[in-house]
């Protein structure tokens, strides 16, 4: 069942008279620059959610994605692998680490470009929904972070002891992201054929295919070939920036050094963090033996 969160504290959700039209926004790639849910993997880490083969694992799943996207096969396994995963996690233990390092780790891998775009449809009187496969605990809070009127995001099945089974309630990816949007546009009175809708990935052909307005962002291969072929606008997001660096909707390019460098050396980077603090534990051992 579809369940939509909404930021009540938008001045873009106020009912219309007339016919409303939306800007569906798929989330990793596409507005932020990386993986959202592999981005969290040192928080949880530190939290005692995971161990550190664990954030091994997910650091070379985040280089995978940043090289060259994920396609259909990718995807699945990438479900199976955080569906097993986060089996026993307490849910609200998961809400605290996203809302403490939520600043820290996403507000600097914003795109610029799609920031500015957010802006510009609720200038124009659009709402904005973040619709994403990456689970709801982590979607939710970046879309209050971003200004989001709605968010659509994949959910877990929660136990009576408040931790996660490994099942899933709600898969937010493929088709069922299409009939998300149709039954918003039922029920928030929206007009597909003027609505817009953006991502990456191929594996979101429906929901584009499902507006009028479809973008191809980043696109990964397969997506590029169909955007060429059906003249659909291509855009090109590189600009990682704070939030709060935005001035009046505008912003100072990072140095394309250092840009090439995060994106390129995440992986490398949080591997880096678990290696050194095994070897500072195991110097202590030693010292204190």
């Amino acid at each position: 069942m579809l369940r939509v969160v909404e930021n009540h504290s938008s001045p873009h959700s106020a009912p219309h008279s007339m016919p409303r039209t939306a800007a569906f926004f798929d989330l990793d790639k596409t507005v932020i620059a990386k993986s959202s849910t592999l981005t969290f993997s040192k928080s949880f880490y530190q939290g005692g959610l995971i161990n550190r083969r664990a954030v091994l694992r997910t650091a070379y799943a985040q280089f995978v994605f940043l090289a060259g996207g994920a396609d259909h096969d990718q995807m699945e396994r990438m479900r199976e692998y955080l569906s097993a995963l986060c089996r026993g996690w307490n849910v609200q233990l998961v809400k605290e680490l996203v809302a403490e390092t939520l600043h820290d780790l996403i507000d600097p891998i914003i795109y610029d470009e799609a920031a500015s775009l957010i802006e510009e449809h609720h200038t124009a009187g659009r709402d904005v929904v973040i619709v994403s496969t990456s689970g709801a605990e982590v979607v939710e809070p970046i879309g209050e972070l971003l200004g989001a009127d709605r968010v659509v995001a994949t959910r877990m099945v929660v136990g009576d002891d408040g931790c996660f089974t490994g099942e899933v309630e709600y898969y937010a990816y493929g088709p069922t992201k299409a009939e998300a949007i149709r039954e918003l546009a039922g029920s928030e009175g929206y007009d597909l054929a003027r609505c817009y809708a953006y991502s990456d990935s191929a594996t979101d052909l429906p929901m584009l295919e499902a507006v009028g307005h479809p973008h191809a962002v980043n696109p990964d291969r397969a997506l590029r070939r169909e955007a060429l072929a059906r003249e659909w606008p291509i855009l090109d997001f590189h600009r990682p920036v704070r939030l709060k660096q935005r001035i009046g909707g505008f912003s100072v390019p990072p140095r394309p050094a250092l840009v090439a460098a995060a994106a390129i050396g995440a992986a490398a980077a949080t591997a880096g963090l678990v290696w050194y603090a095994s070897r500072r534990r195991s110097a202590g051992a030693r010292s204190a033996a």
